[in-house]
């Protein structure tokens, strides 16, 4: 057998591997972020509609105390993991995302505001809360996703 053809075949079969590899490791961290992030919606009770609207009313500000403490976990982070790493656990690099604002984005910002204040649900908690039983969200979701819909079929 060719040498160079077998070696060939095993970098191949190797940057295979590696990819599977690291496509189940980003997909389990992934799960478990989500998993995390679900539960510190529901102990914040954020997955309760009345709960953000006494806040959107500003009667409670207890979602405000969650919020700023997520704000400034993550810009610490942000700030800090690339100074601290010289590349992430699952990625070759950091990346920048850059900020692109225009009449569209004002737009569904001000839409998703709307949304928001009239029935106290954004996708993140609508979909933990339906992991409490309340099936009644079933119907801001649907509302998401027929925004989603639109959007998605106007921007083509």
């Amino acid at each position: 057998m060719n040498t160079a053809a077998s070696s060939a075949a095993d970098t191949s079969a190797n940057g295979i591997r590696a990819n599977r590899v690291n496509t189940l490791a980003s997909t389990i961290s992934t799960l478990a972020a989500g998993v995390l992030f679900g539960f510190g919606l529901s102990y914040s009770t954020m997955i309760r509609p009345e709960v953000v609207l006494s806040f959107l009313r500003f009667s409670d500000f207890g979602l405000m105390l969650v919020m700023g403490g997520a704000l400034l976990v993550v810009t610490l982070v942000y700030a800090l993991a690339p100074r601290i790493m010289r590349k992430p656990v699952l990625d070759d690099h950091f990346h920048r995302h850059p900020s692109i604002w225009n009449r569209d984005t004002a737009l569904g910002a001000a839409l998703f505001g709307v949304g928001w204040g009239l029935c106290g649900v954004c996708p993140g908690p609508a979909i933990a809360g339906l992991g409490t039983g309340n099936w009644s969200l079933l119907w801001a979701l649907a509302g998401i996703a027929l925004g989603a819909l639109v959007q998605g079929m106007r921007a083509k």
